[in-house]
Protein backbone atom coordinates (compact mmCIF):
# COMPACT_ATOMS: atom_id res chain seq x y z
CA UNK A 1 0.00 0.00 0.00
CA UNK A 2 0.96 3.17 -0.56
CA UNK A 3 0.24 6.42 0.98
CA UNK A 4 -3.37 6.80 0.26
CA UNK A 5 -7.21 7.44 1.77
CA UNK A 6 -7.88 4.78 4.30
CA UNK A 7 -11.63 4.01 4.94
CA UNK A 8 -12.73 1.86 7.66
CA UNK A 9 -16.62 0.15 7.35
CA UNK A 10 -19.07 0.37 9.92
CA UNK A 11 -18.73 -3.50 10.79
CA UNK A 12 -14.77 -2.74 11.67
CA UNK A 13 -15.93 0.36 13.69
CA UNK A 14 -18.85 -1.62 15.78
CA UNK A 15 -16.51 -4.46 16.45
CA UNK A 16 -12.84 -3.99 16.01
CA UNK A 17 -11.00 -1.57 18.64
CA UNK A 18 -9.25 1.36 18.01
CA UNK A 19 -5.61 0.28 18.74
CA UNK A 20 -5.82 -3.07 16.67
CA UNK A 21 -7.46 -0.96 14.18
CA UNK A 22 -4.49 1.60 13.90
CA UNK A 23 -1.95 -1.74 14.44
CA UNK A 24 -3.36 -3.45 11.31
CA UNK A 25 -2.45 0.49 9.59
CA UNK A 26 1.10 0.36 10.94
CA UNK A 27 1.42 -3.32 10.25
CA UNK A 28 0.47 -2.96 6.54
CA UNK A 29 2.88 0.55 6.50
CA UNK A 30 5.65 -0.93 7.42
CA UNK A 31 5.92 -4.01 5.38
CA UNK A 32 8.13 -4.42 2.00
CA UNK A 33 7.50 -3.50 -1.20
CA UNK A 34 5.88 -4.64 -2.94
CA UNK A 35 2.34 -5.39 -1.48
CA UNK A 36 -0.85 -7.02 -2.75
CA UNK A 37 -3.71 -5.45 -3.10
CA UNK A 38 -5.65 -7.56 -0.37
CA UNK A 39 -3.63 -7.94 2.82
CA UNK A 40 -5.44 -10.54 5.57
CA UNK A 41 -5.27 -10.73 8.97
CA UNK A 42 -6.57 -13.50 10.97
CA UNK A 43 -7.15 -12.36 14.96
CA UNK A 44 -7.42 -15.47 17.16
CA UNK A 45 -7.41 -15.20 21.43
CA UNK A 46 -4.84 -17.95 22.75
CA UNK A 47 -4.15 -17.29 26.49
CA UNK A 48 -5.54 -13.96 26.44
CA UNK A 49 -3.42 -12.53 24.18
CA UNK A 50 -4.14 -11.12 20.79
CA UNK A 51 -2.77 -13.24 18.13
CA UNK A 52 -2.93 -11.73 15.09
CA UNK A 53 -1.83 -13.55 11.73
CA UNK A 54 -1.13 -11.50 8.65
CA UNK A 55 -0.28 -12.66 4.99
CA UNK A 56 -1.11 -11.77 1.59
CA UNK A 57 -0.70 -14.07 -1.81
CA UNK A 58 1.51 -12.00 -3.86
CA UNK A 59 3.57 -11.36 -3.71
CA UNK A 60 3.34 -14.18 -0.74
CA UNK A 61 3.95 -12.97 3.00
CA UNK A 62 3.08 -14.46 6.70
CA UNK A 63 3.80 -12.30 10.16
CA UNK A 64 2.28 -13.48 13.27
CA UNK A 65 2.07 -10.85 16.00
CA UNK A 66 1.20 -11.35 19.43
CA UNK A 67 -0.04 -8.18 21.64
CA UNK A 68 0.38 -8.60 24.87
CA UNK A 69 -1.39 -5.01 25.63
CA UNK A 70 -4.46 -5.43 24.39
CA UNK A 71 -7.84 -4.29 26.28
CA UNK A 72 -10.19 -6.40 24.83
CA UNK A 73 -8.84 -9.33 22.19
CA UNK A 74 -11.08 -10.44 19.06
CA UNK A 75 -11.60 -12.93 16.89
CA UNK A 76 -12.30 -11.63 13.76
CA UNK A 77 -10.87 -11.99 9.76
CA UNK A 78 -9.93 -7.93 8.02
CA UNK A 79 -9.96 -7.30 4.97
CA UNK A 80 -7.68 -4.23 3.52
CA UNK A 81 -8.28 -3.66 -0.04
CA UNK A 82 -6.16 -1.53 -1.82
CA UNK A 83 -7.86 0.09 -4.63
CA UNK A 84 -5.93 2.32 -7.43
CA UNK A 85 -7.26 4.56 -9.62
CA UNK A 86 -5.12 4.88 -12.23
CA UNK A 87 -7.15 8.11 -14.20
CA UNK A 88 -6.64 9.59 -10.68
CA UNK A 89 -3.23 8.27 -9.91
CA UNK A 90 -4.41 7.80 -6.55
CA UNK A 91 -5.13 5.07 -4.47
CA UNK A 92 -7.89 4.25 -1.80
CA UNK A 93 -7.43 1.57 0.78
CA UNK A 94 -10.28 0.20 2.53
CA UNK A 95 -10.53 -1.91 5.94
CA UNK A 96 -13.44 -4.47 6.22
CA UNK A 97 -14.07 -7.50 7.77
CA UNK A 98 -14.48 -10.83 5.69
CA UNK A 99 -18.37 -11.03 6.29
CA UNK A 100 -18.54 -7.29 4.97
CA UNK A 101 -17.16 -8.45 2.00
Amino acid sequence: MFECDKFITNGVIKSVPIELQLFIWSAIANMPVPKDYLQVFDLKIENNLQVIHHYSEQPEYNKTYILTVVERPIIAKIYVIDDYFEDENKHIATMLLAEEY
